[in-house]
């Protein structure tokens, strides 16, 4: 116990396991399905069944890796029986692949739930349509030092939460998802939209939002930089500023949020994206209520893979009756979606003009 009655070892930085998990069948065979989905499953001991993708080739090399099944197609990989069908793939191809599944199938859906908020409530309609229990795949709500957070919020070692700065300057090796090089939208849709969709967690949905994101002339990839002012009215500050294109040595480099709130704040490094995908250790740090200095928050797990372990975990559970809500259900992700596409919507208008000199 330290000053004010702040124990960091209290806060809570997993979730529940379930206690009879399904197996998983999972549509992909990218980058994150080797290094995050597969290595988190194996890690909590949930029953992996194999995987489908398009390419059979690039199928059968990483369900040999594993030790999984390589199924032939998607009707086959669907005809799994009481499975959790675990989509890895880009966001353009969810719909074809839930239209396929069985009705009342459960379902992890890999973000962005679809490219724009149209795809995404074609997605939304399918799942209803087809009684899906469906949940997107913001795990970073899972993350261990994100559950410890939200923990230290809820037990009110924050106060009032009056501000939020997430600052990147770093360099991302987008070359690792070859779709995404010619994808329309990038930077907000496939990466803030993280920090976006936690920022709903924690603050609730925004009144608006202010934003530009744009590309850099070094390269050809859509958008790798943003700024965005969230608006929460005149008590909250939010701001987001983002920069991928950070390729000066590690030195100056930084992924990381500062939450202050009336009697407490805390501050977390990111540390997967530093050096992405082997990533450099996670950080949270709390000046409780009460307290005179930072203390140290010893996380138990990382970013990759420990929430894509609670992230499944919440499904599992939810399936078997043993969870309550279903965490990021497709319902409550469409709004994460709307605040995405809200988010372009301003970055494509105008600005506000400057007066000219009379």
């Amino acid at each position: 116990m330290t000053e004010g009655g702040f124990d960091p070892a209290s806060l809570v930085q997993s979730w529940p396991k379930p206690s009879k998990p399904r197996p998983i069948v999972t549509f992909g065979a990218g980058s994150i399905v080797g290094d995050a989905h597969f290595p988190a499953y194996r890690k909590a001991g949930f029953p992996i069944a194999g995987l489908y993708d398009p390419d059979q080739a690039k199928a059968t090399t990483l369900a040999d890796k594993w030790g999984v099944t390589a199924f032939r197609s998607v009707g086959e990989a669907a005809a799994l029986q009481d499975a959790i069908f675990d989509l890895a793939t880009p966001p353009g191809r969810h719909a074809e692949i839930l239209k396929d599944l069985p009705d009342g199938a459960v379902a992890l859906i890999q973000k962005p739930m679809g490219n724009y908020l149209g795809e995404a409530t074609e997605i939304l309609e399918i799942c209803r349509a087809k009684n899906l229990k469906a949940a997107v795949n913001f795990q970073l709500r899972f993350a261990p030092m994100m559950l410890a957070l939200k923990d230290a919020i809820a037990k009110g070692w924050l106060g009032e939460i009056v501000d939020f700065d997430a600052w990147l300057a770093l360099a991302t090796p987008w070359e690792l998802w070859e779709f995404l090089l010619k994808a329309p939208r990038v930077e907000i849709a496939m990466h803030s939209i993280h920090y976006l969709d936690l920022i709903r967690q924690l603050l609730g949905d925004p009144k608006g939002v202010h934003a530009k994101t744009l590309g850099h002339p070094n390269h050809k990839v859509a958008q790798t930089r943003t700024s965005a002012i969230l608006d929460y009215g005149d008590t909250v500050r939010c701001a987001l500023s983002i920069n991928h294109d950070h390729k000066f040595g590690r030195r100056h480099q930084a992924c990381e949020f500062r939450i202050c709130g009336t009697e407490g704040a805390a501050y977390l490094k990111l540390g997967l994206n530093l050096d992405y995908p082997r990533g450099e250790p996670d950080i949270l740090e709390i000046h409780p209520k009460g307290g005179t200095d930072w203390i140290a928050v010893p996380l138990a797990g990382e970013w990759f893979p420990d929430a894509f372990v609670g992230r499944m975990a919440n499904v599992q559970r939810f399936a078997s009756g043993e969870d309550d809500e279903l965490v990021s259900s497709v319902e409550d992700a469409w709004s994460t979606m709307a605040l995405v596409e809200a988010a372009y919507r301003s970055s494509a208008a105008p600005a506000t003009l400057i007066a000219e000199r009379p």
